[in-house]
């Protein structure tokens, strides 16, 4: 009686390992293929204290010690976040066709 229900949860624990290595490929795979199609350029031009960027893409740097007046001019949503790198916490967006003052010390656009 015993040996059987050591056999039977060894099976179990077999099955959910299967089961949760089934379930990681397949949200890997869906992230592999998701991921291509999201790497595109805002279209249009962002103004950071005046300064233009055609059609950006990735993180920019604002100012270290004043905030940066930051004129969005394209199709897609600027974020500032409140580290250097667009790390840390976004702080606000900044949405298309908007001006505003950049509260933080980078921003990130796709």
């Amino acid at each position: 009686m015993r040996m059987r229900m050591r056999m039977g949860m060894g099976m179990r624990m077999k099955v959910r390992r299967t089961a949760g290595l089934l379930g990681a490929c397949a949200a890997a795979a869906a992230l592999a293929l998701a991921t291509p199609g999201t790497a595109q350029a805002a279209h249009g031009v962002l103004f950071i204290d005046g300064a233009p960027n055609h059609d950006p893409s990735g993180c920019f740097p604002l100012g270290d010690f004043a905030p940066s007046e930051v004129a969005n001019f394209t199709d897609g949503v600027a974020w500032v976040w409140d580290g250097a790198n667009c790390d840390g916490r976004v702080v606000h967006p900044i949405l298309p066709g908007r001006t505003a003052i950049g509260h933080g010390r980078s921003l990130f656009i796709e």
